[in-house]
């Protein structure tokens, strides 16, 4: 594909569901490379990414942060999406990572700030790569939730996360369900730039 950097903003969708084929290995190199090079509070490069492609694991760990997350249920006009229904939407949804083939969890500093804001640049930098590479993303909050029994614990000591880090959030990567429809964008809410003059901005000649 070759499309701008704003045309990329523009068409970049959370997908949650996925064809079964495992992400293309150059894509996902691509895909993490941007992660790393995403912008971090003082250049600390702080987060860590934990790249899965065991579907087993990333099952488990999913049904794991679907029953730890709980999340209020979707009713009448209040929904995430009705073209691919989030695990609030359905609740017949166990797996919160949607069975897709790779799951990024992202780890940040524990004592630190920034820590959730540097993952969330890092996971934005790859949810744009993907898209620019014909692969889907959705982007999880709450990452901590799925590693939150036994399993999870030991996962987190087998992939030597350092006990100072958590898990921020998860991205979900691969290629959208062949046939289904690129998620169209909702219209984008009005009165949300506030255009300021020079005068909006002196507070001292405020009577």
């Amino acid at each position: 594909m070759d499309r701008t950097v704003l045309e990329t903003i523009l068409h970049r969708r959370s997908i949650r569901r996925f064809d079964a084929r495992q992400v293309e290995p150059a894509a996902l190199e691509e895909i993490l490379r941007a992660g790393l090079y995403a912008p971090s509070a003082g250049g600390r490069q702080g987060p860590l990414l934990a790249v899965c492609q065991d579907r087993a694991c990333n099952e488990r760990l999913g049904k794991c942060k679907r029953a730890n997350s709980r999340p209020r249920m979707a009713s009448g006009d209040r929904y995430v999406s009705r073209e691919q229904p989030s695990i609030a939407d359905d609740p017949k949804l166990t797996n919160a990572f949607y069975d897709a083939p790779t799951v990024v969890t992202l780890f940040g500093p524990k004592n630190f700030l920034f820590a959730a804001e540097d993952c969330a640049a890092a996971a934005e930098n790859m949810m744009l790569a993907a898209d620019a590479l014909g692969v889907g993303s959705c982007y999880i909050g709450q990452g901590w939730t799925a590693f939150a029994d036994p399993y999870g614990q030991a996962l987190l000591r087998r992939w030597g996360i350092r006990p100072d880090y958590y898990a921020v959030a998860q991205l979900l990567l691969g290629y959208p369900r062949p046939g289904d429809a690129h998620p169209t964008a909702k219209p984008r809410r009005a009165g949300r730039v506030l255009r300021l003059t020079e005068q909006d901005a002196k507070p001292w000649e405020v009577v």
